[in-house]
């Protein structure tokens, strides 16, 4: 409550010039996200944000560079208005409520979906500038499937792992890794998915939660927007989507034309990396933070893993062990759902509108 007085205070000290309040000033609390921000709406005219982000504990630095470096992208991320790095406050432009989640299963789907697009291929387009984004090491994409081990299986599902497991991990692991280096490398935003991306009143698309961009695989953004944790589109859809959206990427001089079934087995084995991560931070998320709707999504993201998994003859150690040791104990936990329904949603316009 201390820290929140304090930012009430500084929010009224640091309004923008024009920024008007016409009552005492209120914030009023927004739901967050996945870490350890607070959002709050100001009750000015126009509204703002009020950010309370921990110092210790996010990067706030991150977020204002990258934040202008977005914006001299011509990418729509909120402007700054002030910031207190000591404190951890921010106070940022107020991109509104819509964002594209609830959208999606709307007839203007495939629409929302090329404005997204638009958005990704300007961060590839993004300078690689390496005081500004950190590279996305073989050691980071390492680093990230091990939250799968120690919080999803070991934590959340009780499983036990032999020696001779461990090894079989490290092995797939490596082969996804090596996938992942062996893309042409860009400006990642890293969690480019719906509950990011803010459709804008002139329709045009907002992009929010930055701060953890890095430089690295040109599919990673793709795998977040057409794989999206939080709702599944038709597969032949998202292949169509992906090789799509890579041909822009390639149109625009960032990346080497290949063909198909590559691009494709680049983009279903960065998905794992992704997905196999995020069974690992969700996990977390709701064992350690209290975070529990989260548990409400694995279901899709197990889906997503078994459907990347069984094209690749390479990976097929690992398909088997997924298949016969963590499967079953999936299927007793009590926010399991049926696989074949996970992420479905009940209208979609994928085949165009």
């Amino acid at each position: 409550m201390t820290n929140l007085f304090y930012l009430r205070d500084w929010v009224e000290k640091y309004l923008p010039r024009g920024v008007v309040l016409s009552e005492p000033i209120f914030l009023d609390p927004l739901n967050g996200d996945a870490g350890f921000r607070q959002y709050f709406r100001v009750n000015s005219n126009p509204s703002l944000i009020a950010v309370l982000a921990p110092p210790l504990l996010e990067n706030n630095f991150n977020f204002v560079n990258i934040s202008s470096c977005f914006r001299e992208g011509a990418l729509h991320a909120p402007l700054v208005h002030a910031v207190d790095y000591q404190s951890g406050f921010l106070l940022l432009e107020d991109l509104g409520d819509h964002l594209l989640l609830p959208l999606l299963a709307g007839k203007n789907q495939s629409q929302l979906y090329d404005f997204a697009e638009i958005e990704l291929i300007k961060i590839q387009k993004i300078s690689k500038n390496k005081t500004i984004f950190p590279e996305y090491s073989r050691q980071e994409l390492l680093k990230e499937m091990t939250i799968f081990i120690e919080w999803f299986v070991r934590k959340l599902l009780n499983i036990e792992l032999s020696p001779a497991d461990l090894r079989l991990l490290d092995d797939a692991f490596s082969i996804i890794a090596e996938s992942a280096l062996e893309q042409p490398q860009v400006v990642v935003h890293r969690d480019f998915h719906s509950r990011n991306l803010m459709q804008l009143p002139d329709g045009s698309i907002g992009v929010i939660d930055f701060q953890d961009a890095v430089i690295g695989p040109i599919t990673y953004d793709m795998v977040s927007l057409f794989r999206d944790c939080y709702i599944r589109l038709p597969k032949e859809y998202v292949v169509q989507r992906a090789l799509n959206c890579y041909q822009q990427a390639v149109d625009a001089g960032i990346a080497p034309k290949i063909s198909d079934n590559q691009v494709i087995r680049w983009f279903d084995l960065m998905g794992l990396q992704r997905h196999i991560k995020v069974l690992g931070i969700f996990s977390r998320l709701h064992l350690r933070d209290d975070k529990h709707d989260y548990l409400d999504d694995l279901s899709l993201v197990i889906r997503y893993i078994l459907e990347q998994l069984r094209p690749y003859p390479e990976l097929k150690n690992f398909t088997l062990w997924f298949e016969q040791y963590v499967l079953p104990e999936v299927s007793r936990q009590p926010w399991f759902q049926s696989l074949e329904a996970a992420g479905e949603i009940s209208a979609t316009s994928s085949s165009g509108d």
